[in-house]
């Protein structure tokens, strides 16, 4: 349904009290992402070297997500009736936004843009596939990391809920990605990187449909 702008700022104060219980629990499970180390620019996209999106390099899966819980009000008011996606919504997109975090921050200088294409195709919109691709394949990063022989681990913590829309859903979470990047030079140490990741509903699932430095992400 549609909100007046006073039922909407009314609406994300309840969110963030009640979803405060929720961010604190993904901050206090957050993946253990050893030191980080310089790797390619922020901006550009990255493969993952797992054999799937569900599947660390490692073989242990990604860390869970719990089920959010129907928050209520004082008053006994479920704040969901006023939002365009339900708790168990909330727990996938939350889950999707983790998984992409860790495989784009994953990845090899021995796959090609291609496999890098298939990994990422289930998480991502085409769109926001092709942009990645592009990125990926740039000669200035593909071929240093070839050179140098990289290999990068990453994982992501989601710090807070930015922002929710409508018309499709999406939920916009800020997200902190460590890196830890081996390669033939010398280690170098870069401190972990915050984007806004973006996550549209399609057909019951989450997909990534935008990937932004949190600076420069929705407002």
């Amino acid at each position: 349904m549609d909100l007046t702008p006073g039922r909407q700022r009314l609406v994300f104060v309840v969110i963030v009290i009640a979803l405060v219980g929720l961010t604190s629990y993904l901050i206090e499970n957050r993946h253990s992402g050893g030191t980080p180390a310089a790797g390619p620019s922020p901006s550009t996209p990255q493969s993952s070297v797992s054999t799937s999106a569900g599947t660390q390099a490692n073989g242990a899966p990604p860390s869970s997500v719990p089920a959010a819980t129907p928050a209520s009000t004082a008053s006994g008011a479920e704040i969901y009736q006023w939002l365009p996606f339900t708790a168990a919504d909330l727990s996938g997109a939350a889950q999707t936004t983790l998984t992409f975090a860790k495989d784009y921050s994953t990845w090899s200088y021995t796959e090609s843009t291609t496999e890098y294409a298939a990994k990422m195709a289930g998480l991502v919109t085409s769109q926001e596939l092709a942009t990645l691709t592009s990125g990926y394949s740039t000669a200035g990063v593909a071929g240093p990391r070839v050179t140098d022989k990289q290999v990068s681990t990453g994982t992501g913590t989601i710090d807070s809920i930015r922002s929710f829309g409508t018309n499709p859903v999406s939920i916009t979470f800020v997200v902190t990605i460590n890196q830890q990047v081996t390669s033939t030079q010398p280690a170098t140490t870069a401190p972990p990187q915050q984007y806004a990741v973006t996550v549209v509903s399609s057909g019951g699932t989450w997909q990534v449909n935008d990937l932004e430095l949190s600076q420069l992400g929705n407002t």
